[in-house]
């Protein structure tokens, strides 16, 4: 098999000048045909429009007194939810929590990303004491739950966003540094990988621009999981206390009302509600790409 060659029908391997792999049409048909995933991809573009416009939809500051304190929905059609125990509009809070709890997933999920990325990329292609001395790394950080590690990490600072964002990040990397690891091994002696070597290409063009791009689908998947995984811990971290005080997200909406669960239980179900609804069209979403972007599950007969 030359290096001109495709390995299977959703990942196109070109000769070793350095072509994208992209995901074929295939792929795309199978993630069009899924009924559920559709259906996460249309709540997550309409959270993301939400998150975008927030200020329009919810105009002022949402941590502004608007009301009566502890109006429940519909007592008041000035505020359509409600309003919580300082008189904050609890509609405004989650239209604006939107944006920083889709901002908190996708950063923490971006930190694991390029720490197991580069990790997993460098253990999995050169191998020998890189690997090993990598894997341990990896394995030392596993030893320690990671929610565990996230509250450790924000109690020593101070709990702003930009330290949530970091500190689940990298309580989240080793996962995806394994699966990278994985894939890199698996692909290191492939055919269009030997083609580059043996048209001199430097090592850091061949993972970057060769291997890489084969091993996308298991991350594209994976981290759809990384972001509803991000949600659900600053929803953890809110609950604690441990929350940003200036920025209203779902999670501090629970962990500040959660004294009023038994009264005015509104308070935490609409901000859970949300928070549920988002997380379940991540993993909805992530089992759809996952069917569309495995040839093996693809080929599988119905």
């Amino acid at each position: 098999m030359g290096p001109n060659v495709i390995a299977n029908d959703s990942v196109v391997v070109a000769d070793p000048r350095g072509a994208r792999r992209l995901p074929g049409a295939t792929a795309l048909r199978s993630l069009a045909r899924d009924p559920l995933a559709l259906l996460g991809l249309a709540i997550l573009v309409g959270a993301a429009f939400v998150a975008a416009f927030a200020d329009l939809i919810a105009p002022g500051d949402p941590l502004d007194m608007a009301g009566i304190p502890l109006q429940w929905p519909g007592d008041d059609p000035a505020h359509v939810l409600g309003t919580d125990s300082l008189g904050r509009d609890v509609f405004s809070g989650l239209v604006h929590g939107t944006r920083a709890s889709l901002m908190i997933g996708l950063s923490a999920a971006g930190v694991s990303l390029a720490l197991g990325v580069l990790v997993g990329a460098i253990a999995g292609y050169f191998g020998g004491r890189a690997d090993s001395a990598l894997l341990r790394l990896t394995e030392l950080f596993q030893t320690v739950p990671a929610f565990l590690l996230v509250i450790v990490l924000v109690a020593i600072n101070t709990p702003t966003i930009g330290v949530i964002q970091l500190a689940i990040g990298l309580a989240s990397w080793p996962e995806i540094a394994r699966l990278v690891r994985s894939e890199f091994r698996l692909l290191r002696d492939s055919d269009f990988v030997l083609a580059a070597r043996a048209a001199g290409f430097s090592s850091a063009h061949i993972v970057v621009r060769e291997v890489l791009p084969n091993a996308l689908p298991p991350l594209i998947v994976t981290t759809s999981i990384l972001v509803a995984s991000a949600i659900l811990t600053e929803s953890g971290l809110s609950f604690l206390g441990m929350s940003d005080p200036n920025v209203v997200s779902w999670g501090g909406m629970i962990g500040g009302n959660r004294e009023h669960i038994g009264s005015a239980w509104f308070l935490t179900a609409l901000p859970g509600a949300a928070i549920a609804i988002v997380v379940l069209a991540f993993n909805l979403l992530g089992d759809g790409l996952n069917d569309a972007l495995n040839p093996r599950l693809r080929r599988r007969p119905s």
